[in-house]
């Protein structure tokens, strides 16, 4: 018995809805190669940042959950972040760019990791948490007049190292945030930081702070773990 083709387009959106979120995340990136597009970076991370998270909600809340889903996401972010970070390297040259460059590496390692349907890819900071800090260096920069040159090597250079570190980074926000309200809240805190420049200083030390000390802590834990295992 055929099946009404109304019944059964509307079944192929319905389960193909968080895919077109992650696609519909990734596009807007273009706008970065206007002639003036590096004005809408901020927007674009804000709004890439929703939709990665939206996305995963969407799978999850809706039963739609695949195995194309999660590589498509990946891909999605992969193609996101590289574009995002380079537009940052470009537009402020020098060790930002290069540093920028080794930081897409990283990117694309970390991507490609994830792709491997037998490997649990749970170390390291995710791509997402880089946006992050770029989100806020740039705010802040803004907001308090200092020079964001230096402040973006930093953040290129340790998130270069951790997004591949074997260990589980796992004081990260965006790691315990697994309900919908949770997920909501984070995604609220960096809009609110992006309109409110009052709120911006203490959401990015929050972010920072758990960053730090989670790459850090870690680290020292993955050394004792392997130094009691040589003895």
């Amino acid at each position: 018995m055929s099946h009404p083709t109304g019944l059964v387009q509307g079944k192929f959106l319905y389960r193909n809805l968080a895919n077109a979120t992650s696609i519909l995340g990734v596009l807007p990136v273009a706008l970065l190669f206007l002639e003036d597009g590096f004005r809408y970076l901020l927007p674009l991370i804000v709004f890439n940042n929703i939709m990665d998270d939206l996305d995963g909600v969407l799978a999850a809340k809706l039963g739609i959950s695949s195995r194309f889903g999660a590589t498509l996401d990946n891909l999605c972010d992969g193609v996101a972040h590289v574009v995002l970070a380079l537009a940052v390297g470009a537009h402020f040259g020098g060790m930002v760019l290069i540093l920028s460059t080794v930081a897409t590496g990283s990117i694309i390692l970390r991507v490609a990791s994830r792709l491997e349907p037998d490997r649990a890819a749970e170390g390291g900071s995710p791509t997402n948490e880089l946006m992050r800090h770029l989100l806020f260096t740039l705010l802040l920069a803004e907001i308090l007049g200092f020079d964001s040159g230096p402040v973006l090597i930093v953040v290129f250079l340790l998130h270069s190292v951790s997004m591949l570190v074997s260990y589980r980074m796992s004081a990260l926000i965006r790691a315990h945030a697994k309900s919908v309200v949770t997920v909501g809240l984070v995604n609220t805190a960096l809009v609110v930081a992006w309109f409110t420049p009052v709120v911006a200083l203490p959401v990015a030390v929050v972010f920072g702070s758990t960053y730090l000390y989670s790459l850090i802590a870690g680290g020292i834990q993955c050394l004792r773990g392997r130094s009691l295992m040589s003895t």
